[in-house]
């Protein structure tokens, strides 16, 4: 065998045995698309009313819709929410109930009850959910 098959075969041996791990990087560094609820999941529980009504909020880091803050007590008529991750640099936004605004601790971006800029730096509104009242829980929607 000389020198310029056996590099030939060399060569094409060493791309098909790493192929299949290109591929596979590949894959990998895509960005997953996340998953949307479905309509049979559109409203999850955020927490009970109780909860609400002593805390005068509820929040929870992890659901389906990603983090929600739900504001109010179940006498009021209209409950907020909005996922409270601010959407300039991703901090916790909190809710200032005197003022009626979310605050984000940061940068002092401030937010309205719909979610809307009223003070930046951020650029982007907050996204609001619709708010529910079934039994004794708090729902959450898209």
């Amino acid at each position: 065998m000389n020198r310029r098959k056996f590099l030939n075969l060399f060569s094409i041996s060493l791309f098909i045995n790493l192929f299949p791990i290109f591929v596979a990087a590949s894959y990998a560094a895509k960005p997953q698309s996340k998953k949307k609820p479905t309509k049979s999941t559109n409203w999850i529980s955020i927490g009970t009313v109780a909860e609400l009504d002593k805390a005068g909020q509820l929040f929870k880091a992890k659901s389906s819709l990603g983090a929600v803050l739900v504001v109010g007590t179940s006498k009021s008529k209209n409950l907020i929410a909005v996922n409270p991750t601010c959407t300039h640099l991703g901090c916790k936004v909190d809710w200032e109930a005197e003022e009626k605004i979310f605050l984000c601790p940061c940068h002092a971006s401030e937010f309205t009850t719909t979610g809307k800029v009223q003070n930046g730096p951020a650029t982007k509104p907050l996204p609001t959910y619709k708010t529910k009242i079934e039994g004794n829980k708090v729902m959450v929607g898209v």
